[in-house]
C-alpha cells in the first residue's frame, strides 16, 4: 500500500529522486525552515505494512547510535514516566486501513483538518507531528503521536503489544524494528535526540510500525520538546470512496503545497495474465479466490492473512522460516497445495499472487474452513500454529467487513 520515500541527503551526490520524491523534496525543505529543527529531509509516505516486519533501513546504512554515557539517565524534561500512564492502558479500539498519507510542509491547520474530516466518506482520520532530526549524531526521522489513537493504525501485532505502548506513553521513544537494528539501539539505553532542543531518552523497544521510512516514535509530550513540525502529517481512511475522488477533495483541502501518498491496497501485475476477467487488485484477488476456490469462505479471511503476512506482496520473504510470497507458504506445504490460477501457466509460482491467494484459498478450504465457527479457527490455525494468530486473523477480517461491506 505505497511506501515512505526514503531521500535522504548525503555527503556527496545525492540519489536521483523520482517526480514525486522531488514534489517531496521541495515540500518538506520548507519543514526545516519552519520547524527550526536540526534534521537533512523529512520525506513522507507509507504502507500498512505486515505484522512480520518491513524493509526501512537505508541501504549501506551502518550507524550506531552511542548512549550519552554509561549508566546515564535521562534528563527530567524527558523522564520516561513523565507520560499519561492512562492513555498507555487504553485498550485497542479497532484496526484501520489507510487509504492515504497527507503531507503539509507547514503544518496542517484546524481548519483544514475539520475540512479533512468532512470529506464525504472519511470514516477515520489521524494527524501527527514529524521531523528530521539527529540521534546520536545520525540523521533519523521521527513522528509524534497520541499512543492511544495511533496504535489502531500499525499492524495488528505492534497494536496488541501493551508494552510497546505503555513505554511509549510514559515518555520513552520507540523504534521501527529494522531502523533499531541498523542504528545498533538497545533496550534501556539512554540517547541524545536533537532536534529544535535536544533531550536525552531512554529507549524503549521496537516493532513493526507499518511505516517504511520512519525511524523513531515518540508520543506528544516528548514531540513539542524536540521541537517536531506539528501535525506535520495525517492518514486518512475512506473505503467506500473511489481513490481518484478522494484524492481530488483531499487536495483541494491541502491547496498546492500539500502532498498525498495514495496507500489503497497496490494493483498486481498483469502482465503475465492471460484470459479474459483477470482480478486487477488484491481486494478483486481475494474476493475470486475465496468464490472459486472455497465457496463459502468469506474473502476477508484471505485479505487479513495476505495482509498479515507479507502487507499484500510488499515483503515477499524469506522469512526466518523459509516462508516465501505474498501468502508465505514454506516450500514443502507449496508442494502440496500450489496451484496454477487466473490464466497463469507453467509450474505454480509461490511469488505470483495469482497462484498463492488461490493456493491459500484452496488449501484452508481443505481443513475445512468454509464451515465456519471452529473448522475455521482449526484451518487459519492450520496455516499457522499460534492462537495468537488466528485471534489476529479473525480480528483483521471483521475489520476489513465492516470496511468493505
Amino acid at each position: 500500500m505505497g511506501a515512505f520515500l526514503r531521500l535522504l541527503r548525503r555527503s556527496g551526490a545525492s540519489p536521483s529522486p523520482t517526480r514525486r520524491g522531488r514534489a517531496l523534496l521541495a515540500a518538506l525543505g520548507a519543514v526545516a525552515a519552519v520547524g527550526a529543527v536540526a534534521f537533512d529531509l523529512f520525506a513522507l509516505g507509507a504502507t500498512h505494512d505486515p505484522a512480520h516486519g518491513i524493509g526501512g533501513a537505508v541501504p549501506g546504512r551502518t550507524a550506531r547510535p552511542v548512549p550519552t554515557a554509561a549508566g546515564a539517565q535521562p534528563t527530567s524534561a524527558a523522564s520516561p514516566r513523565a507520560g499519561n500512564a492512562v492513555t498507555a492502558a487504553s485498550p485497542i479500539r479497532q484496526i484501520i486501513l489507510p487509504d492515504l498519507l497527507i503531507v503539509a510542509p507547514s503544518g496542517l491547520s484546524a481548519g483544514q483538518i475539520a475540512e479533512l474530516r468532512s470529506v464525504a466518506g472519511v470514516r477515520n482520520m489521524i494527524t501527527f507531528d514529524g521531523a528530521r532530526i539527529k540521534a546520536g549524531g545520525e540523521p533519523v526521522t521521527v513522528i509524534g503521536v497520541d499512543p492511544a489513537t495511533f496504535r489502531s493504525w500499525v499492524p495488528l501485532r505492534t497494536a496488541s503489544s501493551q508494552p510497546f505502548w505503555a513505554d511509549l506513553a510514559q515518555g520513552e521513544f520507540e523504534a521501527q524494528d529494522t531502523s533499531a537494528d541498523s542504528l545498533g539501539l538497545i533496550p534501556g539505553g539512554s540517547y541524545a535526540l536533537a532536534g529544535g532542543a535536544t533531550q536525552v531518552v531512554r529507549f524503549g523497544t521496537s516493532a513493526p510500525l507499518g511505516l517504511t521510512g520512519v525511524d523513531l516514535l515518540v508520543n506528544e509530550q516528548l514531540s513539542r520538546k524536540l521541537g517536531l513540525v506539528r501535525q506535520a502529517a495525517g492518514l486518512l481512511s475512506a473505503p467506500g470512496v473511489s481513490i481518484a475522488t478522494l484524492q481530488a477533495k483531499v487536495g483541494q483541502i491541502l491547496g498546492p503545497g500539500g502532498q498525498i501518498e495514495v496507500l489503497r491496497s497496490q494493483q498486481l501485475p498483469t502482465a503475465s495474465v492471460t484470459g479474459d476477467g483477470a482480478p486487477t487488485s488484491y481486494l478483486q484477488l481475494f474476493k475470486a479466490s475465496a468464490a472459486q476456490y472455497c465457496p463459502g469462505l468469506s474473502w476477508t479471511v484471505l485479505a487479513a492473512i495476505g495482509q498479515i503476512e507479507s502487507g499484500d506482496g510488499q515483503n515477499m520473504g524469506p522469512s526466518s522460516a523459509g516462508a516465501l510470497g505474498p501468502m508465505q507458504f514454506l516450500p514443502s506445504t507449496w508442494q502440496l497445495w500450489g496451484i496454477d490460477a487466473f490464466g497463469q501457466t507453467g509450474p505454480p509460482n509461490i511469488m505470483n499472487p495469482y497462484d498463492a491467494v488461490a493456493s491459500a484459498a484452496r488449501m484452508l478450504c481443505a481443513d475445512g474452513a468454509a464451515r465456519g465457527g471452529t473448522a475455521l479457527y482449526n484451518a487459519i490455525y492450520d496455516y499457522n500454529h499460534a492462537d495468537w494468530y488466528v485471534r489476529e486473523v479473525l480480528a483483521l477480517a471483521a475489520q476489513y467487513a465492516a470496511e468493505y461491506p
